[in-house]
């Protein structure tokens, strides 16, 4: 779950639990909300854990800068 789909479904889930006032029989609304807003909320937590925390540590751990890099010399048709 991205930022984005958790903010969609915090919105969604807050207006359906404090903006809609119908009733449907077998069907309760505000807890339908309530349960979208709780959703969204745990999966934002997760996805700003991942996108601050763990893909910053991975992308460390791959990156090694005291390997060389060795290139062959360049060739040149100029001066032959």
């Amino acid at each position: 779950m991205t930022i984005g789909t958790s903010i969609v479904l915090i919105a969604l889930g807050a207006i359906l639990k404090w903006a809609v006032t119908a009733n449907v029989k077998g069907f309760d609304i505000q807890t339908a909300g309530t349960v979208l807003f709780v959703v969204g909320l745990v999966g934002l937590a997760i996805s700003l854990a991942y996108t601050f925390w763990w893909a910053r540590r991975d992308r460390y751990e791959a990156y090694d800068d005291r390997r060389p890099v060795r290139r062959p010399p360049p060739t040149s048709d100029r001066w032959q």
